[in-house]
């Protein structure tokens, strides 16, 4: 059984300007100890799928369909049920820890506060359990560090504390929502290896929300390429990395800078992502796409193998062999 499974997930905000449509029929599941990626750019429902799933969206809100975490719906749990699951469970790594960690309190009593309110142990032992997490994610002279305010970290020293902190009730999933943004890239390298070694020591299961496919390769066991709050491709990384079977996809891969090939120009994938609150009734890409025909403005692809791999799935009209 799938530590996590999600079926037809969709997301929506009510705004004074219309309905805008975040996240459409999403599904995926997630095996015990496995990593998975969800990678898009900017909009394209990424952070919205995980928020759905805490129950962290915004009140003006609304999400439908199934979340199954250990076999149990958990899909619109509210008050003491979805705390018990928060943090204790699954817990998550938010974007920026600068604005996540608050800048008046010490870092002690912000991971105490962790353990007292969901483990009920005193401030003391909370404190010392804090410290043993801060060496496991390698923060020298933890015991005193501790002690010390968010603004006296440095950025990677920061993700390092929200790691931490995510960790104090040993969940067994963790979500990552781009765990190495505004890092430079030896922090970034020294992040997902420290994800990497909790993983392998704890057996937690990931789920690694970004937009670099830099940070994918080599860091996760498959891979789901969101475009338009919609699933693009999903399968092993090492096959959607292989052999890449969607338009967007391809685009993803071809717009990452490679130190081996000089480039006069960087690649680009011309236009802009599409409006939310007025979403195409074909493939949300295919304004964008260089290989789009007449059936992609009027149909929505469904989910499909490709080739001989059942686990590689890709939604486009156009046939991988023409996608050349």
């Amino acid at each position: 059984m799938s530590l996590l499974e999600v079926k037809n997930l969709s997301v929506e905000f009510s705004t004074p300007d219309g309905t805008v449509r975040a996240v459409n029929n999403v599904s995926f599941n997630l095996e015990e100890g496995k990593t998975l990626a969800i990678v898009g750019e900017s909009g394209s429902g990424k952070s919205q799928t995980v928020f759905a799933m805490m129950g962290l969206l915004a009140t003006n809100g609304t999400a439908t369909g199934s979340v199954k975490f250990e076999g149990a719906e958990v899909l619109g749990l509210k008050g003491d049920a979805l705390n018990a699951i928060r943090a204790q469970k699954i817990a998550m790594v938010f974007q920026d820890p600068m604005t996540s960690l608050n800048p008046y309190m010490r870092i002690s009593d912000q991971m105490a506060e962790v353990l007292i309110h969901h483990n009920g142990i005193s401030k003391y032992e909370a404190i010392k359990q804090s410290v043993r997490m801060l060496d496991a994610v390698k923060i020298p002279e933890a015991k005193n560090r501790i002690r010390m305010y968010p603004h006296e970290f440095s950025g990677g020293m920061r993700q390092r504390v929200m790691i931490a902190m995510s960790l104090l009730c040993q969940p067994k999933l963790l979500i990552a929502d781009e765990p190495t943004t505004a890092l430079d890239v030896t922090v970034q390298a020294q992040i997902m290896r420290l994800l990497a070694d909790i993983q392998k020591e704890l057996g937690t299961a990931i789920i690694l929300i970004t937009h670099d496919l830099g940070v994918v390769a080599g860091n996760s066991d498959d891979t789901l390429v969101m475009y338009g709050g919609q699933v693009m491709e999903v399968g092993t990384t090492e096959a959607v990395y292989a052999t890449p079977t969607h338009p967007y996809t391809q685009g993803l891969m071809s717009a990452v800078p490679r130190v081996d090939v000089v480039l006069d120009v960087l690649v680009t994938i011309p236009g802009n992502p599409p409006n939310m609150m007025n979403m195409p009734a074909g493939c949300p890409f295919t304004p964008r796409c260089r290989f789009a025909i007449d059936k992609c403005v009027e149909t929505m692809p469904e989910l499909v193998k490709t080739g001989g791999d059942s686990s590689h799935l890709r939604a486009c009209n156009v046939a991988v062999e023409d996608l050349v």
